[in-house]
């Protein structure tokens, strides 16, 4: 027998050059996958064009559900619950809790129909192929406003149980700065393994001007990160000793920022969580934004996207969070608000971070910013309940400073403090004695990320 014909008939040699192969371009997609760092393009060759093919088919009928079938204005009980599963031709897509996340998504200023498009246009998903050590998929949208994340059982159940509380946090502070979740979902393959992911708002959108990304943890142990070669168009995430010698300059608007981080790392303390990041990225202004000298029309559209106080994401109505406000509805806005004038002068003296809102319960009426921050019943809910947010398409993640745009969010909220994490703590106290580490107790990693934004802001 030739040897050729003993590799095609699968004997001893074609065997021997098989798993050779096999082994080269295991080592070889390794390799490449640690080089390709960013974002690409899944085309029909891509391993995950069949998923995520499924993906958008899925989600463009889950959403079709909720533009035929809008949530109530009161959430109960059953809408937390509900598991609705739709059948495909090769699987199934099941959609958990699709009223509260139908809900959220209204009082961000987000239309089913803009999400249904963003998910699933026509161009294809991207893959964001980081150097983070989760085991997880991401995905972006064409438009790459939306994450898609695949999570295991555990995290679902874990963000499932307490979605009620994360909502109740939101419609407490609607300018938080946790990552916005929009939607749950899984996929049953046939004679394959479930697939969960989550859909989330992303923090860096849009990202045409972005020129550094930063994943904050606030220790020192694994946390540098080779950046791009210069001129490279890599996309690479940097960490904690990156930032080392670099503010986040944001003058007036550093106090809302170290208090609003407080607020949201003591929710996640709450929940027994650790391990969270703090996203940062920033842009050069341009010349104009840098000295703007905001028109009174544009200042009380500005103001009316921050004070908006008519709903929340939980009932359904005007946004609690609001989205942009359109330039030309400036000229409507002025009119609507004429002999407000006064208002708006305290709001911009007030660098825009002592914005209040209504306090839970209380009947929602649109107020003057000056009858807001001159009430002695709002006067516990200023500063961080509201602010006022720039005319920006992603507003709720984004703050101004005198020369750079910053894009600030809270993510990955679903490592448990367990005693697997526990036992982890005291053997990475032992290989790491003297210095900071990521897996400590959750009061712990709560002040020490506060106290990382209080040392590099100013």
């Amino acid at each position: 027998m030739s040897q050729t014909e003993m590799e095609m008939s699968g004997g001893p040699a074609g065997e021997t050059q098989r798993t050779g192969t096999v082994k080269r371009k295991m080592w070889g997609g390794l390799r490449q996958q640690w080089k390709l760092l960013g974002l690409f393009e899944i085309d029909q060759q891509h391993k995950f064009y069949s998923l995520t093919s499924m993906m958008k088919e899925g989600l463009s009928a889950a959403v079709q559900n909720t533009i035929d079938n809008p949530p109530p204005d009161e959430l109960s009980e059953d809408d937390y619950r509900l598991e609705v599963t739709q059948i495909h031709k090769d699987f199934r897509m099941e959609t958990f809790a699709g009223p509260v996340f139908a809900s959220l998504r209204r009082s961000l200023g987000m239309t089913e129909k803009e999400y249904q498009h963003s998910l699933s246009s026509d161009g294809s998903y991207l893959q964001f192929i980081s150097n983070s050590k989760s085991k997880a998929d991401f995905f972006l949208t064409n438009d790459k406003r939306f994450f898609l994340k695949t999570q295991n059982k555990r995290e679902v159940q874990f963000l499932l149980s307490n979605l009620r509380i994360y909502m109740e946090h939101l419609e407490k502070y609607p300018h938080s700065l946790l990552v916005k979740f929009l939607g749950v979902h899984r996929i049953k393959i046939p004679h394959r393994r479930k697939k969960y992911f989550i859909v989330m708002q992303s923090v860096f959108y849009p990202d045409d001007r972005i020129n550094a990304r930063y994943d904050i943890k606030g220790c020192e142990v694994s946390r540098w990160t080779d950046p791009a070669p210069e001129g490279s168009q890599v996309i690479v995430v940097l960490k904690d000793l990156n930032f080392e010698g670099q503010y986040i300059t944001l003058d007036q608007h550093r106090p809302w920022l170290l208090r609003q981080v407080e607020i949201d790392t003591s929710f996640l303390q709450r929940l027994n969580v650790l391990d969270y990041s703090l996203l940062v990225a920033h842009q050069p202004l341009h010349q104009d934004e840098r000295h703007q000298c905001l028109s009174f029309a544009t200042l009380i559209m500005r103001t009316k996207k921050s004070v908006i106080t008519c709903s929340s994401p939980t009932h359904v109505g005007m946004p609690t969070v609001p989205g942009a406000v359109p330039e030309e509805d400036s000229a409507l806005l002025v009119s609507e608000m004429d002999g407000r004038t006064g208002s708006c002068s305290v709001a911009e003296s007030g660098g825009g971070s002592n914005l209040g809102s209504a306090p839970s319960g209380r009947p929602c009426t649109e107020q003057p910013v000056g009858t807001v921050t001159n009430s002695m019943e709002l006067r516990d809910f200023q500063a961080q309940n509201r602010r006022l947010l720039p005319n920006f398409r992603n507003p709720l993640h984004v703050i101004d400073g005198p020369e750079h745009r910053y894009f600030v969010g809270i993510i990955d909220i679903f490592t448990v403090y367990s005693f697997k994490k526990r036992l982890e703590h005291w053997w990475k106290r032992l290989r790491h004695p003297g210095q900071a580490f990521s897996t400590v107790s959750p009061p712990a990693y709560c002040l020490r990320l506060c106290q990382w934004v209080q040392d590099h802001t100013r």
